[in-house]
């Protein structure tokens, strides 16, 4: 460990130096056209492999316990776990997705940012604390304190599962198509690549493995991205207003052009028809669609707010998702179990806001660069004037812009590593939930000894990255852009209220946590498989047809699963339900003082 704690050091030094010159997902990655092998990218991936897989052996040496297992035996310092939060939360969906939201519609993209960035003080005033102090592996061991354990960890192990598999899937999809555009690999063996590497990290090398992986993967991004954003600063003269100033002229000149281009069209088409020409009516249509392309590019302003989610209800219900649901998010929560005490916990989630605000800005700045560098350069377009491999490509072909080849390849393993770090934490956060909330908790009430729990887990997660694979190759041709959206409403709906009401509400039953959190649960799928989202964008059915209008779901969702959790369990009059309020004075008094919590393991 002290080799490590010197690592740990230096890797904070060189990140440091790198950030001092300087002050999600958004949408799931498309189809995507598979591009020449990109000798540099794969040598830069290839080397992090090696270096990743060379940590999960030494972590496989050092995980004898299932608290190494699941929680790195609880002797990660609150600085390295910030790191490795921030690396388990900053995805591919966030650095592609929000800078290709800039890059399209100016500063509606920071909607995604500010919504992604604001869930970390309510983590860091009301759980972070609590959690560290009354659980031990999973957020399951905190809503099943005082509470009936098979239910309540049925319900939670339920939360955590869906929420992974949706997280899963649309980061295998991302996963491959990235892999294909930036490498040149076919998608199957991308996506098979990626699941086999998560099991590798997670089944092996345990907690440890993963938060290592997830710290290295998270100083190379802030270090990339801040060598692009200062890039792009420069060019500009550093001036912020310039930069603004410089991407609103460039969107300017765009819509003139597309609007010239358009009416030009058009008289060509008004002339074929005139004189009967063969392809007029092919003409014709060509001009139409310029014309409304036209259109939507006079409509951008890249200043101006409203433009990305104009209806104010879907803002709302956008923000209160990313918001509480990254309260929620099991392979966060877990995080807090790695650190030894309440205090490192804090520290955790101070060091992990810093290093996500700092990132989101970042995208923020590439975004604006990319509308600058990237849009006006005809070698990043195609033959009909589209960015190559779609918007998401943004930040990538602005690595290529600033920095060269090289740091084209870089970035592109940087993305690469991205994905890997997330799947990895949520691999475990799938596999803990099979292993310690169902199989040792539901199915053996605790009898169980802890190798026989490991072994569980690791089978569970042999059949995650199974899973994840089939699902990843099954999905390759969906638009799963919903799914990221969907697995912050469920966490918004179903985890987060019972995880908050177990802690602070007295009044809290089995009943009513069961009950309300099934609800928040199954609403929330139900309501965004009849938007929008997926009634009309996945299922094909015509705009207009969906029978809710919403294309985010939490507001309705989030609100019905505390209404009736709160109904349920006020109504619920049961033995066990007074027996469960008694309980809670001990249960408050533990998590605020630490009394009785789970340390650190000795090595």
């Amino acid at each position: 460990m002290k080799y490590l704690a010197n690592l740990s050091g230096l890797i904070a030094g060189a990140t440091l130096a790198v950030l001092a010159p300087l002050s999600i997902a958004a949408d799931a990655i498309g189809p995507t056209e598979k591009q020449p092998l990109n000798i540099s990218a794969i040598v830069m991936f290839l080397i992090f492999v090696a270096f990743t897989l060379g940590i999960t052996y030494w972590a496989a040496r050092k995980t004898k316990s299932a608290k190494d297992f699941y929680a790195a035996g609880g002797g990660i310092t609150g600085f390295q776990n910030g790191l490795a939060i921030a690396g388990d939360y900053m995805s591919a969906a966030s650095f592609l997705g929000i800078s290709a939201l800039v890059y399209s519609t100016g500063y509606d993209g920071l909607i995604y940012s500010i919504g992604f960035l604001v869930g970390w003080p309510i983590i860091l005033f009301l759980v972070a604390e609590r959690l560290r102090n009354l659980g031990k592996y999973t957020f399951a061991d905190v809503a099943s304190y005082r509470l009936s354990q098979t239910p309540i960890r049925s319900l939670a192990a339920t939360g955590t599962l869906v929420v992974v598999a949706l997280y899963l899937i649309a980061q295998m999809v991302g996963a491959g198509q990235l892999i294909k555009l930036l490498f040149g690999l076919p998608y199957h063996y991308a996506v098979i690549l990626v699941g086999v590497l998560m099991v590798m990290y997670v089944m092996f090398g345990g907690m440890l493995a993963t938060t290592w992986v997830q710290i290295i993967k998270a100083v190379m991004l802030l270090s990339g991205a801040s060598f692009m954003a200062l890039m792009v600063l420069s060019s500009s003269g550093f001036s912020v207003e310039k930069m603004f100033a410089n991407a609103v002229e460039v969107k300017h000149m765009q819509a003139k052009a597309a609007n010239d281009k358009a009416v030009k069209m058009t008289e060509d088409a008004k002339a074929a028809t005139a004189t009967g020409a063969a392809n007029a009516k092919e003409l014709g249509e060509k001009a139409a669609k310029q014309t409304a392309d036209a259109k939507s590019a006079a409509k951008v302003n890249v200043m101006a707010p409203g433009g990305f989610v104009s209806n104010p209800i879907d803002a709302i219900s956008l923000g209160l998702a990313l918001m509480f649901g990254t309260a929620g998010l099991p392979h966060i929560l877990m995080r807090f179990f790695t650190v030894g005490n309440a205090k490192e916990a804090r520290k955790s989630v101070f060091y992990a806001t810093g290093f996500i605000g700092y990132f989101y800005i970042l995208t923020f700045i590439i975004g604006f660069g990319a509308i600058t560098l990237v849009s006006t350069n005809p070698e990043f377009k195609d033959a009909a004037g589209k960015l190559l491999g779609g918007n998401n490509m943004a930040a990538v072909h602005l690595a290529h812009a600033v920095g060269g080849n090289l740091f084209y390849g870089f970035i592109s393993a940087v993305a690469f590593a991205t994905i890997l770090a997330v799947v990895s934490g949520l691999t475990l956060s799938g596999a803990s939930a099979v292993s310690h909330d169902l199989y040792a908790s539901v199915f053996r009430h605790g009898r169980v000894d802890e190798k026989q729990e490991i072994l569980v887990s690791k089978m569970a997660t042999i059949a995650l990255g199974v899973v994840a694979i089939i699902l990843g190759i099954l999905f390759e041709k969906q638009n799963v852009a919903f799914m990221v959206g969907l697995a912050f409403s469920i966490a918004a709906s179903a985890n987060f209220p019972v995880l908050i009401l177990s802690m602070f509400w007295k009044g809290l039953s089995t009943r009513g946590a069961v009950i309300g959190g099934f609800i928040g649960l199954i609403s929330a799928v139900v309501l965004i498989v009849l938007g929008p989202a997926v009634w009309v964008d996945v299922m094909g059915n015509p705009k207009g047809s969906e029978l809710f209008a919403y294309k985010n779901p939490a507001i309705f969702s989030m609100t019905l699963a505390f209404i009736t959790t709160w109904f349920f369990s006020i109504t619920d009059k049961s033995a066990q339900s007074e027996k469960e309020q008694a309980l809670f004075l001990p249960q408050f008094v533990r998590s605020m003082t630490g009394i009785g919590a789970e340390g650190a393991a000795k090595h």
